[in-house]
């Protein structure tokens, strides 16, 4: 099924959204909001997807989705952890500035805790105060857990995985260097991140979802243009399960925490950095990585970051090409 947020309060109010996207019937008589969905889960889902089988039959009243009046599902969530699991991305960040690839990055996943009292919705726009700051999109495959308990292995982890989405973290590059100098990780250079419109059940998904992955291309334009066209269930170093199990080492997880992937980044044919589409590559998942490889092959980036003005789009399409978490389109824009 297919669950989404409608703008209302601070923590939107809960439709359950038919497999097109076109239709949506209220579910408030379930739970007023996904977070109160996820703290009942064991109650809630299977009456959720009485719903979506009545809405699929046009056996109640629904009313017309529009993407654009759509909250971040979880408006606000107890907890956004965000992980690297696609270590190529690393890798061709470090080898343009010269620096080698810790061994452990491909056994010991890395993971920043991110702000999560604040979502952007699917058609937000991105708030830039200085274009100086350099504004990046990082497209993103993300999770919604159950309570997860402390010490939870793999398995235990992906059982705990409620639905599935999309995110766009927002980062401000030039920020960067200086906070991660300090030794003590990101905070400014963090911004809001945008949720797709609606989040999945890993069922909805069918064989795309497998080993803790999602097998679907992972698409970006940027000002309308193609700049990503990769493959999310490949190169993924970590899973989703390893990613929960490894934020759930040293604590327990409440149900409501999302867990990212990463900025989605497949290598050449080759084995070497990704091209991009024009020379018949998949692109890239983010600004930094183009500009990462400029650096190697050339000596020096060229791809400027974002300006306000500027437009990304991030979606992810079924077989028959249909839109399965709707759109992030997001604008730059003042702060």
């Amino acid at each position: 099924m297919k669950l989404a947020s409608l703008k209302d309060g601070r923590d939107g109010r809960l439709v359950v959204v038919s497999d097109d996207l076109a239709w949506y019937a209220d579910a408030t008589h379930i739970a007023p909001t996904l977070q109160a969905a996820l703290d009942t889960w064991d109650q809630a889902a299977p009456r959720l997807a009485l719903l979506a089988t009545d809405l699929a039959h046009e056996a109640i009243p629904m009313m017309r989705f529009h993407e654009r009046l759509a909250a971040a599902p979880l408006p606000r969530a107890f907890q956004w952890a965000d992980g690297s699991a696609y270590v190529n991305h690393v890798q061709l960040v470090r080898q343009a500035r010269g620096a080698e690839l810790p061994e452990s990055f491909w056994t010991d996943p890395l993971m920043y805790q991110g702000a999560s009292d604040g979502f952007l919705g699917p058609r937000d726009p991105i708030p830039l105060a200085d274009e100086a700051w350099g504004c990046d999109l990082e497209a993103e495959i993300v999770v919604v857990t159950g309570d997860v308990p402390q010490g939870a292995d793999r398995a235990t982890a992906l059982a705990a995985i409620r639905l599935v989405g999309l995110v766009n973290d927002v980062s401000l590059r030039n920020l960067i260097p200086d906070e991660l100098a300090k030794g003590f990780g990101f905070v400014q250079s963090k911004p809001a991140s945008a949720l797709s419109p609606v989040f999945v059940t890993p069922d909805q998904l069918g064989a795309a979802w497998r080993d803790g992955k999602l097998h679907r291309q992972l698409n970006v334009d940027v000002n309308g243009q193609p700049f990503g066209r990769t493959q999310a269930g490949e190169d993924m170093t970590f899973d989703f399960g390893t990613l929960i199990a490894h934020l759930a080492k040293t604590r327990s997880l409440s149900a409501g925490s999302i867990v990212g992937s990463g900025t989605v980044s497949n290598r050449d044919a080759g084995g070497g950095p990704g091209q991009p589409i024009a020379q018949g590559g998949r692109g890239y998942s983010c600004i930094a990585e183009v500009r990462m490889v400029e650096t190697i092959q050339s000596g020096a980036a060229a791809t400027p970051y974002l300006k306000r003005g500027n437009s990304v789009r991030i979606w992810i399409d079924d077989d028959q090409g249909h839109s399965i978490f709707g759109a992030i389109e997001q604008v730059v824009g003042e702060a």
